[in-house]
């Protein structure tokens, strides 16, 4: 088995020397999981962004807590991201692959350690809902 695993990887290796465009994909994908890691340490900023329990059910609320405000904040981004993109200035800008590249993973209007009063009885100022006419 252990043969099998580094026969496997060498293949893998020599691939990924050759093949420009498997690097580029794999790039994308490093990119990707650092995004979501610094969006972990921004959001779960308590202890350096660790989990520092052994207990079960608070190592599983916590990751729960975060998969929501991970939710929340990617909903709000592309929400903000409609908003913008919705003004034919923006989109007239744009070209394809700088649309391919817009992410709504971003956080650095996120405060962490802030106070954040939120008014349940008003809705948040953006216009670029889904399904929403203009």
């Amino acid at each position: 088995m252990l043969e099998i695993g580094r026969a496997q990887r060498t293949i893998f290796v020599a691939r990924y020397l050759c093949d420009r465009g498997l690097q580029g994909e794999i790039e994308e994908g490093l990119n990707v999981v650092e995004a979501w890691n610094g969006a972990n340490a921004v959001i779960c900023c308590g202890r350096g962004g660790e989990i520092s329990t052994n207990r079960r059910e608070e190592v599983e609320m916590t990751t729960l807590c975060l998969r929501i405000l991970q939710a929340a904040l990617v909903y709000v981004n592309t929400l903000m991201l409609q908003d913008v993109l919705a003004k034919q200035q923006w989109a007239d800008l744009l070209t394809p692959a700088d649309r391919r590249g817009l992410t709504p993973l971003f956080w650095l209007h996120a405060r962490p350690n802030s106070e954040v009063r939120l008014n349940m009885a008003a809705r948040l100022p953006i216009s670029g809902s889904v399904g929403e006419s203009r």
